[in-house]
């Protein structure tokens, strides 16, 4: 047995494990409530955020379905909608936390909107436990005490996407990285500069230093044709792309309207993991496009995970399923599961037991106490979040992305090596209308 299937069936036991709660412990006679804020409505909804929103209401009701926290302890969300607009989702965090008396908001689809709520958390003293948005500049140097992601953050998009494209030059493109020329694109919001930058940054370090093209975005803009062109004018083999719905669908299209040719796009989540929404529009143009995100649960083995997630990645395909008659089940639903299951399951009862209650001091204290070995989550990482005093406080340390690759009859993870389901196809095959002849 591996040191890390030790590892996994040893925090299995630990939880299977933990003490009831005293009578005295914690007086809960209500259920505990928690605010839920995604953008229900708006461009955000179709990029990702209402699939996030369906996965943490799923971990919700399954927690409930137990009889709660610790068995006992009802959870009972105050649904929000941010409608895609910061000064909306900032509005309805105050009435969370002022009117509805909320400890704790979770969900939160948009990096625009992740930072100055991170702020207003801190000031407020409440939790905000981040579900989906990944810019890394909601925690970086910010020293956040009360403001928790185990989410990947966009850092570790470049990274991702660069080691991807550096480890197979040589044998799928039959370059050298130094060879190949990269641009870099991406909308303007922290999403996307968080995302750019990393690409740049880890490109270069990864040997891919030809960068032809870097350029961002509004993405509400209603014209890429320029951007179109300049790309034309660049020649790039590769192009790494970060964007929503709406911007990417109008990049797309408007790249085939020209001409554009390329050896492979990557992108980084967001519109680009709702696969299902380019394909109704794109069909099997979208076809070999790579991207990377926090996994969708159900491509792992369940081998490679504690004992219980198998049967729990199922449970939740099946009703993120029967709850939006969806033919696949984007990364989103994993990340508003997982994120929701990990507060419910393990901070939540640690808060209770160990602090007292389910107040924001408490999840505060419990959240720095979690410590998950990999595997020990349905997307396959483990949590252990930064302290206070260093550079990404309340980020999790352990959080992973894959790269994936879509076909038309499926999706497969194509790095890292080591989880990877499928070999990459690189470049772009000449059934491709964007392939270079």
């Amino acid at each position: 047995m591996t040191t890390a299937r030790r590892a996994l069936l040893k925090y299995s036991a630990a939880l299977a494990s933990l003490p009831m709660l005293g009578p005295t412990a914690f007086a809960q006679e209500k259920p505990i409530r928690i605010g839920v804020l995604f953008d229900l409505s708006g461009p955000f909804a179709a990029a990702g955020s209402t699939a996030s929103a369906v996965g943490t209401q799923i971990a919700i009701d399954l927690t409930n379905e137990r009889g709660g926290v610790l068995g006992k302890y009802k959870v009972e969300p105050v649904n929000a909608d941010s409608q895609s607009k910061p000064e909306i989702a900032i509005n309805e965090a105050e009435r969370l936390i002022t009117q509805e008396k909320v400890d704790i908001v979770l969900g939160i689809y948009s990096s625009a909107h992740a930072v100055p709520l991170a702020a207003k958390f801190e000031t407020e003293k409440k939790i905000l436990w981040i579900t989906t948005a990944v810019a890394s500049s909601v925690f970086k140097n910010r020293n956040l005490h009360y403001t928790f992601r185990a989410q990947i953050h966009s850092d570790q998009y470049g990274e991702a996407g660069a080691s991807f494209l550096a480890e197979n030059a040589k044998a799928k493109l039959g370059e050298e990285p130094k060879e190949i020329r990269a641009a870099i694109i991406y909308e303007d919001g922290p999403y996307g500069t968080g995302c750019g930058d990393a690409d740049e940054q880890y490109c270069k370090a990864k040997g891919i230093t030809e960068i032809v093209l870097k350029e961002a975005y509004s993405a509400t803009t209603p014209d890429l044709s320029s951007l179109v062109t300049k790309l034309k004018r660049a020649r790039p083999d590769v192009i790494l792309h970060t964007g929503y719905n709406p911007d990417i669908t109008l990049f797309l299209r408007q790249a085939r309207e020209a001409g554009l040719r390329f050896k492979m796009l990557v992108g980084n989540g967001a519109g680009y993991s709702q696969i299902d929404k380019l394909r109704d529009t794109f069909h099997a143009d979208v076809d070999f496009f790579c991207d990377v995100d926090p996994v969708p649960s159900q491509l792992l083995d369940p081998k490679t995970l504690a004992p219980e997630l198998g049967d729990l990645i199922k449970t939740m395909v099946e009703r993120y399923k029967a709850k939006t008659g969806a033919k696949e089940v984007p990364p989103h639903c994993s990340m508003g599961f997982n994120q929701s299951w990990i507060l419910l399951q393990t901070v939540l009862p640690i808060a209770i037991e160990k602090y007292g209650g389910a107040d924001a001091e408490a999840v505060r204290k419990a959240a720095l106490d979690v410590d998950i070995p990999p595997g020990g989550t349905i997307q396959g990482y483990g949590v252990k979040f930064f302290p206070p005093g260093t550079p990404m406080s309340g980020q999790n340390e352990r959080s992973t992305p894959v790269v994936m690759q879509y076909t038309k009859d499926a999706t497969t993870v194509v790095w890292p090596g080591n989880i990877k389901t499928a070999e990459p196809v690189l470049p772009l095959p000449a059934s491709s209308p964007y392939a270079l002849a």
